[in-house]
């Protein structure tokens, strides 16, 4: 197996054997037929799946973070349209705001949205559980980095969608805590090549899936 972080900075190189997948905001409004759509998302979405899997066959723990717009807990550049649509988007209990088929184990269960939205982790799998972010990132009042330290995570590897928004704050997030910085780049909608030169400039490593895939099986 070829070594994907020779030349890199000790504190940057990933430790994907104490690695968290984060999975952010895979549910059906922001795919292609969502009202909400985000260009990419589908597409994205076969690596993203082999990642999640390779993951789980791993042992190693997976969050899948979500979106649910209750009330006008809701980022100010989208509060008016969640108000006049009445939360049509990402709506608790709602088909559009359920993770996309294939992400989650077969047997998880519907989210259960006011256990998440009362800031409590949802168990789907026996090292894999799902999270509410009310902003950007996962860790803006979350108990995401608990829930990381108590499973001893230093590297967070992270996909999904959208990079410009979620992804990437929830990276600068994790950079200002301190962990290793990983993006699956062919796994995360709007990962362009000059937004991936900027996440660089703070130590975010993108790698391919099958690159990531090879370096946790090894793990």
């Amino acid at each position: 197996m070829t070594d994907a972080f020779d030349g890199l900075d000790e504190y940057l190189r990933p430790h994907l054997g104490s690695s968290a997948l984060l999975v952010i905001d895979m549910q059906n409004d922001f795919t292609d037929d969502g009202p909400l759509p985000v260009p990419g998302t589908d597409r994205v979405l076969p690596r993203l799946t082999e990642l999640v899997e390779a993951y789980r066959n791993s042992s190693k723990p997976i969050v899948h973070v979500v979106r649910l717009y209750d009330g006008d807990d809701v980022d100010l550049v989208r509060r008016t349209a969640i108000a006049r649509d009445n939360a049509a988007i990402a709506r608790p209990g709602s088909r559009g705001s359920q993770i996309v088929d294939g992400l989650l184990p077969r047997d998880a269960p519907r989210l259960d949205s006011e256990l998440l939205l009362g800031g409590a982790l949802q168990p789907v799998g026996a090292h894999e559980a799902v999270l509410w972010k009310p902003r950007w990132s996962a860790f803006h009042r979350t108990g995401l980095d608990a829930h990381l330290a108590a499973l001893k995570v230093d590297t967070v590897v992270v996909a999904g969608c959208n990079f410009p928004n979620c992804p990437r704050a929830t990276l600068f997030d994790a950079s200002e805590r301190d962990y290793r910085l990983v993006l699956a780049a062919d796994a995360t909608s709007q990962a362009t090549p000059d937004r991936l030169a900027d996440a660089q400039s703070i130590g975010v490593v993108p790698m391919p899936v099958i690159d990531l895939i090879e370096h946790v099986r090894a793990c």
